[in-house]
């Protein structure tokens, strides 16, 4: 058995806590073992003056550390699974997934305490485009401004940049000690989630087969199906982190049921359906889904977006 593994990581607040969650999960599980944690700035770090969808949104935050990974420089890398783009680089794989926190999107305000009572025009933060189209389709009037930054830097903005209100992941908030923030969790009636919300990603080297089999513990047999199913609807939508779309899959009895939404960026148009199916079908289903949705009008949406992002 390895006697020592390097995780790579970002070095944001909420990045450590994620890698350091996972290096006390290795440790307890194989006592005596080092665990060293390898800092790394990504694009999505370095680049905080512009919308996400404006600068690329596949593979903003994990492609540097995929890069040290495939060169030998880590053992092994933690993301948030919604930063992940559908495709794995070649040579890597997601050896686990791990059980999700809560998936939902929080209202933070220093003013309101629910969503329903933000004022006509209220001027609310969001770097997301599944958040922004979603808010705008339950209350048309808001108006969205984006905000950039970790989540120490987007709370400060809150206030410095005169909010009503930011939303911010509720996994997020709460990792980093902030529940207290959180005036109330969206709906899911109003916002679904993004990809994998809440969950952690395990990368690791394919051919690494002492590595796959020490991180095996940590996955979650139930989210891992509800992962595949969640992006394989973002697949076949060809959507990376940046689109606005969302999707939520919760698993009972074995049986997965998948939920998902593609909306216009104004909120205007709105398509959302659900399917339910056997768990060890997930990816069939995600396809299925990501279809139906497809052909109720999202396909035009996501055609009048890709053109809106490559002006």
């Amino acid at each position: 058995m390895r006697k020592k593994i390097v995780i790579g990581t970002r070095s944001s607040k909420l990045a450590l806590w994620q890698a350091g969650f996972v290096a006390d999960c290795l440790k307890k599980e194989y006592p005596g073992l080092e665990v060293e944690m390898k800092l790394m700035t990504t694009k999505g770090d370095k680049i905080l003056d512009a919308p996400l969808a404006k600068i690329g949104g596949k593979g903003l935050f994990t492609k540097e550390l995929e890069q040290e990974m495939l060169e030998g420089g880590i053992d092994l890398a933690v993301h948030s699974l919604k930063d992940m783009p559908t495709e794995v680089p070649e040579g890597l794989v997601i050896a686990a997934i791990t059980k999700r926190a809560d998936p939902g999107d929080a209202v933070v305000s220093l003013k309101y305490g629910h969503f329903e009572d933000l004022p006509q025009g209220a001027k609310v933060g969001t770097s997301s485009l599944r958040r922004k189209a979603q808010l705008l389709h339950a209350r048309p009037d808001l108006n969205i401004q984006d905000l950039r930054g970790n989540v120490n830097t987007r709370l400060r903005k809150l206030e410095e940049e005169n909010f009503d209100a930011i939303v911010l992941a509720v996994a997020g908030l709460t990792r980093l000690g902030f529940k207290d923030r959180i005036a109330e969790v969206m709906p899911r009636e109003i916002m679904l989630p993004a990809v994998g919300q809440g969950a952690l990603a395990i990368e690791a080297r394919a051919e690494d087969e002492e590595i796959l089999e020490m991180i095996a513990f940590l996955n979650d047999g139930d989210m891992a199906a509800c992962a595949k199913g969640e992006r394989a609807f973002l697949a076949k939508v060809e959507g990376g982190c940046q689109v606005p779309v969302g999707v939520f899959g919760s698993v009972e009895n074995e049986k997965l049921q998948l939920e998902a939404v593609i909306a216009s960026l104004d909120g205007a148009r709105l398509y959302r359906d659900k399917l339910t199916g056997a768990k060890s079908e997930a990816e069939k289903l995600g396809g299925e889904l990501a279809e139906k949705l497809l052909a109720a009008g999202g396909l035009e949406i996501m055609q009048e977006l890709g053109l809106l992002l490559d002006k």
